[in-house]
């Protein structure tokens, strides 16, 4: 059973950093496989994709460009969104999603993911 557990979330103020963590297990194979996208939602707002690294490269949302980075730890299965600069409009739920099969490029869509994390909350607010 293919589990994404997020981590790493929580209250930071304007200016500040957080790291996120995204946790695969139950993959048929290595996460290296699959490209892994990370998404937020905040309150009365649609879902927006956020980023996504592949073996293909990376994707970034114009509104996090320069101040999110994708690293991935194919040793431990994870993928990290590391957030810097962070500001009110990034306050949200955070999710991350992994397509059902495995393949070289991003999705965008979140409707081409098929397994999601719990998410985490992040606020920022001073």
């Amino acid at each position: 059973q293919v589990q994404l557990v997020e981590s790493g979330g929580g209250l930071v103020q304007p200016g500040g950093s957080l790291r996120l963590s995204c946790v695969a297990s139950g993959l048929s194979l290595d996460l290296d496989y699959y490209p892994i996208g990370w998404f937020r939602q905040a309150p009365g707002k649609e879902r927006e994709g956020v980023s996504c690294i592949s073996r293909m490269g990376t994707y970034y949302a114009d509104s996090v460009k320069g101040r999110f980075t994708i690293p991935r730890d194919n040793a431990k299965n994870t993928v990290y969104l590391q957030m810097n600069s962070l500001n009110p409009e990034d306050t949200a739920v955070y999710s991350c999603a992994v397509p059902k099969y495995a393949g070289p490029f991003c999705y965008q869509e979140s409707d081409n993911y098929h397994y999601w994390g719990q998410g985490t909350q992040v606020t920022v607010s001073s």
